[in-house]
């Protein structure tokens, strides 16, 4: 089973990072496959500890996909000295206990080390789930012909429009930018 997450790490200097990443359920963890280059990975293998943060903000996962970063507090985790999302539901801090080497995407296991419940989780919406798979399409625009895309965005637009809020919606647009600018940017 694949967890859509948030992955905090944090350079051997101490810069915090925040990835969207999908984390693989494994006994005793997770693991964590960030495709080649990344800032992820890089971190991971300096530092060997990353925290796992579940949240249902949507614009987080958008907004790193297309490039529209905003503003996300970081606080200190309990046990690791690694960053973990202040507004996460929850989250897990993990040590790397192996990593095997890929050219294009490797894979990376994690220990949890220390789980952490910080609200209750609030229920489910149907628009967060479309947003995400959204932001899922945006990330591989160069792979996809505009049919495919068009088809899955129109789909994913009836769960936005019955039940999105705010954040939903702001998240949606980010991405049908992104999606309008790539085509742009590949026309000229």
């Amino acid at each position: 089973m694949i967890r859509e997450t948030i992955v905090t790490t944090r350079s051997a200097s101490g810069e915090p990072h925040i990835a969207p990443m999908g984390a693989t359920v494994i006994e005793g963890g997770y693991l964590l496959q960030p495709f080649r280059p990344s800032r992820t990975l890089d971190n991971l293998v300096a530092t060997k500890i990353a925290v796992v943060n579940f949240t249902d903000d949507v614009r987080i996962f958008a907004g790193c996909v297309v490039g529209r970063r905003m503003k996300v507090d970081v606080s200190k985790s309990v046990y690791l000295d690694c960053p973990r999302l202040s507004d996460a539901i929850a989250n897990d801090e993990v040590t790397v206990e192996r990593i095997e080497d890929d050219p294009h995407r490797p894979k990376i296991y994690c220990k949890t080390y220390y789980r952490d419940n910080h609200k209750r989780f609030e229920g489910m919406n149907r628009a967060k789930a479309a947003v995400l798979e959204a932001a899922v399409l945006a990330s591989r625009l160069d792979l996809l012909t505009d049919e495919k895309v068009d088809q899955e965005m129109a789909y994913l637009a009836i769960a936005v429009e019955k039940t999105a809020g705010p954040e939903e919606l702001e998240a949606w647009g980010w991405v049908q930018e992104a999606i309008a600018e790539h085509r742009r940017r590949r026309a000229s």
